[in-house]
């Protein structure tokens, strides 16, 4: 048996590239590996060039359509290859199941790595 579902429309949705962004981070935060979403400018030559820019997801959106950028500190340890497309996936996946807003591509910059708080520190 299938029901049929009419969805009227009565108006316009917009969904800031900050609500994508914030809901790229969670995602991106939720895969084993990823210490931390990070800001883009890592030195303080970067800093003073880019001091406007300083968000650690970047959303692109064209119509219905998003590109996504994220800046990533990843734990010692970690495989890159294996975190980076389990993060690509899960803020594609999240974005889209959200919002319908179809993601093109995600783009991982790996900015640094982080050793785990439990890891005893090396001399």
């Amino acid at each position: 048996m299938s029901e049929n579902v009419t969805r009227e429309t009565v108006g316009n949705l917009k969904i800031s590239e900050d609500v994508l962004a914030t809901i790229a981070q969670f995602a991106a935060q939720e895969v084993e590996g990823v210490a931390a979403v990070t800001t883009e400018n890592k030195n303080f030559s970067g800093l003073l060039a880019k001091a406007a820019k300083q968000h650690p997801v970047h959303i692109e959106l064209n119509g219905d359509i998003a590109t996504v950028e994220l800046f990533l500190d990843l734990y010692q340890g970690a495989s890159i290859p294996d975190v980076s497309l389990a993060v690509q996936n899960g803020v594609k996946s999240a974005i889209q199941n959200m919002t319908g807003i179809t993601v093109s591509k995600v783009d991982i910059v790996v900015q640094g790595i982080a050793q785990p708080a439990d890891a005893a520190p090396q001399s």
